[in-house]
Order: C-alpha cells, then structure tokens, then sequence
C-alpha cells in the first residue's frame, strides 16, 4: 500500500513538473511567434487605462511643477555647466567651467541653445531673469511629464494597466524622481530620451520599432550623455534575436541603417552647432569619452572624488526606500515565476519582461564599479527602476491574491491581505514624502536669500556678490541683478573654481566667451589663484592678507553660519562681523553635523512631543551687504 502511494505520488509530481516545462516551452514559443508574425500582428482592441490619457499627464506635471518651484539644486554642476553658460548666452555674463574651454571642449552647446531658447520665450513673460530660471524648470518639468505619459501608455497595452498604474505611483512619489524631472543635466535629458526610447522598444504594434528606439537612445547619448547609449543593449539585442528568427537578412539591415542614420543626423547637428561656437570641428561625446576613460590616473573622474562600490545601492534605498528593493527583486521574481509556473501574470512572457528588467541591473553593475560616483549618475535608470519595481509588485500580488485553498496563501482572508499590502504601499508612500518634503526644508535656503536684490533698486547695480566657503551652493546668475557679478573669494576649498566667460563685443563676433581661451584653466582641478578677486596693488601698499584681498571688493556676501562648525582663518564667520556686514535676508539651512540621522533623512516636525535628540538642528545661510565706508 504504501509502495503504491509513493509510486502514485511520484507520477503526480512527474506529470506536474512536464505539465510546467510544457508551459514553459509555450512562452517561449509565443516569444518567438511574435517575432515571425511581426509584419502581420493580430489586430487586438487596445487597452486603454482607466483614467483619460490627460488625466495622467497632468498628474505627472503636476508634481514636477512642485519640483520645479521647490526643489533645491542638488549638484553644483548644474549651475556652473548649464546654468552659467545659458545666462552667458541670454544676457552676455556668466561663469566658465574649463570644460567648456576651446582646449578641452568636453560639453556640447547644442544642449545648451536648446535650453536657451527656452529661457529666451521665458523672458518675454516676465523681464527678472528669477523668473526666466523658474520658467525653463517648468519646461524640462512639461518634457519629462510628457515622456513620462508616453511611457505609461505603452506599459499599459503592453503589460497591462496595473502595471502601468503601479509604475505610475512609484515615479510620482520618488524623491529621485522629484530631482532628477526638472534638473538641468544631461543624465536627466538622457532620462526623458531613454522613456521615450523605451516606449519604442516596448510597442509592437505595426512591427518592430527598432529605428524609433534607437533615435532616441541616440538622441540621448549624443546631445545628453553618451554613456546613457549602454541601455540599449538588451532591447537592442531581443530585437536583433526576433528579427533573426525571421530569416529577413535584408529587413535586419534596413532597421539598423534607419536607426544610425537618424542618430547620425543629430550627431552631424551637434558637430555643427559646437563648431559654430568653438571656432573648430569638435565631437564632444567622444572628448567626454575620451577624458572619462582613457585619460589616465592624473585626469579623469577619480580627481573630483570617490565613493564606495555601495554608494548607489544606498542610494536609490534613500530615494525609492520600497522601490528599490522591488526594483532588485525583478529578475529573481521572473526567474522563479517562469521555473514555477511557465506563464506570466502580464500580458507579456516572463522573457520579454527580463528583457526590460536587464538594463537596470546592467547600468547598476556598470556605475557601481566606477570609483567616481554621483547621485546625477543614476538618473537614465530611474524610469526601469520604476518599471521593475512595478512589475515585481504586480507579481507578487497576482500570487498573494490567489484564492486556491490548497496553498497557504489561498486560505488568508482576502480583507486581511488587502490590509497587509495596503499598510505596506502606504508606509513606502509615507516615506517617500516625508524625504521629499525634508530635503526641499532643509536645503532650499539659497533658492531664497537673494530675492532683496531683485528689489528695483538694484536692478542697474553694478557690484560683486562674493561667494566664498558656500561658493558651491550658488544657485547661478539668474538670481542677480544685470549688473552684479558672481565672484569667489579664497576659502578652505584647493579645487579649480569656474572663471568668468568673455564678455568683449566690439571686434570678437558672436559669443567671444565660447572661443576665446580663458586663462588659467586645467582638466586636473588644479587651484588658480587667479579665479579669486583681488587686488595685488593696493596688497603690496597695505601689506594684506590674501583674505583682505579678496574681501575688499565685495559689496555682497553669501556667507552661513553652523552651530557644529569652527570659524577658521579662511572661513571666518562673517555673520557676527556686524561691523562690516548687514543681514539683508536669512532662511534656515540643516545642520547635519548636529542633527540625528532620522531628521538628515526624513521630514521631522519642530514639535515639544519629538526628543531633542531627532528633533533638526538649523544654522542660517545668508545675504549680507557690506556697511558704508568700511571698506
């Protein structure tokens, strides 16, 4: 009997394991099926969501209009390589990085003039160049909810609407994705390229778009970033398998050339465009290349600083918390799924869903053994991320809902898992704002302390504002007056500072500033004591101080102060110079060193019922002016 049971039960597991590898083989016949129906694909009803189109457009810009009027800049190399060649090109001043100079020519104009355009509509709206800065966030805020929508819709009939929704949520409530919207970087316009190019790739409805999605692939390494191409390869290579299946040699080769002709034009744009303003033939995206993998040990990225391989996985933690876990667990979810069941909870095979997975993983295992790492970085990814954290979520509750009574899962009550998964997406909801809103409090002091000189009686104020140790917070020349001037005064930082672009005009044609060589620039952030103002004259008369150089010439500074930080010689704290300086605006700016990691990280209310311990802890960033006759 009990031979007999065994032998029973083993036939039983025999014919379950056949019945998954038979199922199992089906996807992969359907996967393949489609790429030899490709021409002719079965005319299905489309799926639409459940809400209108535009609904979810304004949803998205919604949100990024938020981000355009709060969000603090993150990254000074926003401002002085965006930001400061933009205002050079609009109003004739601004600050020059050396990457921009003709001997090293590592960024592109092209990205520049788009966004220059835009500022120029902006200008006709309002004549304080505040609101032209603000007007060209709300532009890149527009973009990115329109790739955004795009990307949703193909989610939607390709996955499934679910899918769609959930992918939806996690990009509406990141705090990455409130920064990365409307930053003005290349990784960021590479990220509204790569939604774009992702839609291609995803809709196969009337054939293959390999051309389409290679354009916009293209269109993001060349005038964003080129490294952002690499995100290609897995959608690159499932269309390259489906197409061979084929046998269409011909057809393989058509899409391709379609695909490198339309970068190539962009390409030919970009070469023209820089030439126009460097006064030689420059490729760019191959200087940025050249100079981040192939300069050696004394240039390259390592120079501006290193972090750990973890750098990245800590993170995206931060700024997706459950997301990102979702986000990871993608492949091995599909990979169990498709071993255990044969079929996937999509409307797509678990292959073709790896397939979206595998960029994520690939970007994530590319950047994280670089030495030189930056959160900017991990922008292109965001919206796979978001993809794959969808899918995995999705996943996981078409199994979690089952209501087979022979599974252990099938016998909890359907309130109770309701309750559970509800309690989870809102937890991830609630953290996911409290960083967003604790980020924009805590750090949005130097969008604010310069409104006193947008007061009409600066406006034809001819003066230096003078940045010293916050010279890296400086949130660019929009936020002065025409005629005062960023300058930077000696502090504790040895780096290489931006110069000043080339204001000539009699003589020099257009934009003298983007070919003429400016002085005293190098590509191994080697300090020039000449980027600080100073006046060696009157020095050598008076027998000053390097400090008292530069200080002399300033009418305005931007100075902070912390109660966890000592005053140095070359950092004094100027704020309780009362003699010297007037407070003319300060906000509170986080305290780090003083403040508790909860409160560094998350929004904590200022309330009596919080410890002192995790309660924040404020110093003050401000706008000083120097007092009559005390220089």
């Amino acid at each position: 009997m009990a031979s007999d049971q065994g032998h029973s039960i083993g036939d039983a597991s025999g014919e379950e394991q056949r019945a998954q590898k038979q199922s199992s083989r089906k996807e992969f016949d359907e996967w393949r099926a489609a790429a030899k129906t490709y021409k002719r694909p079965k005319q299905k009803p489309p799926v639409e969501p459940p809400i209108h189109i535009m609904t979810v457009f304004y949803g998205f810009l919604l949100v990024n209009t938020l981000a355009a009027a709060y969000a603090p800049i993150q990254d000074c190399d926003e401002v002085f390589n965006y930001w400061e060649p933009t205002h050079y090109l609009n109003h004739g001043s601004g600050l020059q990085t050396w990457e921009y100079s003709p001997e090293y020519t590592i960024r592109s104009w092209l990205y520049i003039v788009i966004h220059a355009i835009i500022g120029k509509l902006g200008s006709v709206v309002s004549s304080r160049t505040t609101a032209e800065f603000y007007f060209v966030r709300l532009a890149l805020g527009a973009v990115c909810a329109a790739c955004e929508t795009r990307l949703f819709s193909a989610i939607c009939k390709t996955f499934n609407i679910r899918v769609g929704i959930m992918f939806g949520m996690v990009m509406v409530f990141s705090p990455g994705m409130f920064h990365a919207s409307v930053a003005y970087l290349p990784s960021s316009f590479s990220m509204y390229t790569t939604m774009m190019g992702m839609a291609a790739f995803m809709d196969w409805r009337g054939g293959l778009k390999t051309a389409p999605g290679m354009m916009w692939f293209g269109i993001g390494a060349i005038v964003g970033w080129p490294f952002s191409g690499a995100l290609i390869i897995p959608l690159l290579a499932e269309d390259l398998t489906l197409s061979s299946m084929t046998g269409d040699i011909s057809e393989i080769i058509y899409r391709l050339l379609d695909g490198v002709v339309r970068s190539l034009l962009f390409l030919a744009l970009q070469v023209a465009v820089d030439t126009f303003f460097f006064h030689k033939v420059t490729v760019v995206p191959w200087n940025i290349i050249s100079y981040n993998v192939f300069s050696g040990a004394s240039r390259g990225p390592d120079i501006f600083g290193t972090e750990p391989w973890e750098f990245y996985f800590r993170n995206l933690a931060l700024n997706f918390n459950l997301w990102f876990l979702l986000a990871l667990s993608a492949a091995p979810i599909l990979s169990v799924q498709f071993l255990l069941q044969g079929r996937s909870s999509t409307r797509q095979s678990p292959i073709r869903s790896m397939v979206f997975a595998a960029p994520f993983y690939l970007w994530l295992a590319i950047f994280s053994t670089q030495s030189h790492k930056e959160e900017r970085f991990m922008y292109p990814i965001y919206p796979f991320l978001a993809l794959n954290a969808a899918i995995s979520l999705h996943t996981m509750l078409a199994y979690f809902g089952g209501a087979d009574p022979a599974k252990l899962v099938g016998r909890i009550p359907a309130k109770l898992k309701l309750y559970m998964v509800s309690l989870c997406v809102i937890l991830a909801l609630d953290i996911s704002v409290a960083r967003t809103v604790g980020i924009v409090s805590a750090y949005r002091a130097p969008l604010q302390v310069y409104a006193p000189l947008q007061e009409a009686e600066f406006a034809n104020t001819e003066a230096n504002v003078c940045l010293g140790k916050e010279w890296y917070r400086f949130p660019s020349s929009y936020f002065l007056p025409t005629g005062m001037r960023a300058k930077f005064i000696k502090s504790a930082f040895d780096g290489l500072l931006p110069g000043q672009f080339n204001e000539a005009k009699t003589g020099f044609g257009f934009f003298p500033g983007t070919w003429l060589i400016p002085p005293g620039m190098n590509d191994q952030n080697i300090e020039d004591s000449g980027k600080h103002v100073r006046s060696l004259k009157r020095a050598s008369m008076l027998m000053l101080t390097p400090l008292q150089i530069d200080i002399e010439h300033c009418s305005f500074l931007i100075d902070s102060y912390f109660p966890g930080s000592q005053p140095s010689t070359l950092e004094p704290n100027y704020l309780e110079d009362s003699d010297t300086w007037e407070k003319m605006q300060c906000s509170q700016f986080l305290d780090s060193s003083q403040t508790h990691v909860l409160g560094r990280i998350f929004w904590i209310p200022d309330l009596d019922i919080i410890p002192v311990e995790f309660r924040r802890q404020w110093g003050r960033h401000c706008l000083l002016r120097r007092r009559k006759n005390t220089s």
